[in-house]
């Protein structure tokens, strides 16, 4: 099995790709998340960085089986829109009611008054969007339930740990009071306040294949573990929530996790303190080797530019990583 990190600056997007015999080409492909649609993301291509739909086209794929939208930031969703285009899923995953996009609308992004709710409004928008294309080319979409494991091919299966039923049915109807509000002032604070709350809403997945768990928390930070189990949160490979700013792990995470290896997609610029010293410090005294996405400006950290990295995972839980010049 190979998971593949793109470089796509501030944001995640990561290709997952598995041998099944019953799929074209006989390997089954999902893309989690897609990063930032944004051209200014892209301008300073130095460390490798790359839209996702780039990677994919260079990559030469043909389809994607399944896309997962862990939440509705505009670093993880927009991007996943722009390969959507390109490669219509078979199956979506994500975290509201399957039919829920239909009772949406557009909103109207100039009335945003700081960056924050311009990119949430967009992130908005394309959620629906995205929904729309997936179902219009014959895609299904998939609400998931914290409990629920899903096979995705021979051997590999991904359990859902979070949201949590409660934080799953806040989410409906925060976005619910969101649309019909309809004073523009109190339409900004519930925008504001839904968009502080969105990370904490993520899909939380575990893969499973064989021996080897992959533990992938969206931008869940410190908050959004408490309902999970202990011994669910067990993984060889661990991607850090929240871009590894310093509410993305502490030690009794890193300890109930014990990565041999953890990923964080931190932009080269390290913004809003992602990549945080104190973050990585903690997991790398943990036991873990440490691999960036992206490749964050610290003075310890000598990250080779890259456009992604690919790890190539056994069913024993080896792990071999690399980073890759090109696509």
């Amino acid at each position: 099995m190979k998971l593949t990190f793109v470089n796509v600056g501030y944001g995640e997007a990561m290709l997952l790709e598995c041998a099944d015999a019953s799929r074209p080409g006989g390997v089954f492909t999902a893309l989690i998340d897609g990063g930032s649609a944004e051209a200014s993301e892209f301008e300073d291509r130095s460390s490798g960085r790359l839209p996702v739909q780039e990677y994919l086209s260079a990559r030469g794929l043909e389809r994607i089986d399944l896309m997962v939208s862990t939440h509705t930031h505009e670093d993880h969703i927009c991007g996943l829109l722009e390969a959507a285009r390109l490669f219509p899923p078979a199956e979506l995953w994500q975290t509201l009611p399957p039919d829920y996009y239909r009772g949406l609308h557009p909103l109207d992004v100039s009335v945003a008054q700081n960056p924050s709710q311009s990119k949430f409004l967009r992130a908005l928008n394309d959620y629906i969007t995205l929904c729309s294309l997936t179902v219009s080319n014959g895609g299904t979409i998939r609400v998931l339930q914290a409990g629920e494991t899903v096979p995705l091919c021979p051997g590999l299966s991904a359990k859902v740990l979070a949201p949590s039923q409660a934080d799953a049915a806040a989410l409906e109807q925060q976005t619910a009071a969101l649309y019909a509000e309809t004073d523009p002032a109190a339409f900004l604070q519930k925008l504001s306040a839904l968009d502080a709350r969105m990370n904490n809403y993520s899909l939380i997945l575990r893969l499973d294949y064989g021996e080897a768990r992959i533990l992938l928390p969206g931008d869940t930070n410190l908050a959004g573990y408490g309902g999970i189990a202990d011994e669910e949160l067990h993984a060889v490979l661990f991607k850090v929530g929240h871009h590894g700013q310093i509410d993305g792990a502490d030690k009794a995470l890193a300890d109930k996790v014990r990565p041999a290896a953890v990923v964080c997609c931190a932009s080269s610029d390290r913004r809003y303190n992602s990549a945080h010293p104190d973050t990585l410090h903690l997991l790398k005294e943990s036991g873990a080797e440490l691999y960036f996405s992206d490749c964050p400006c610290l003075p310890e950290l000598h990250t080779p530019p890259h456009a992604a990295l690919m790890f190539t995972i056994g069913r024993d839980g080896a792990l071999d990583a690399c980073y890759l010049p090109e696509a």
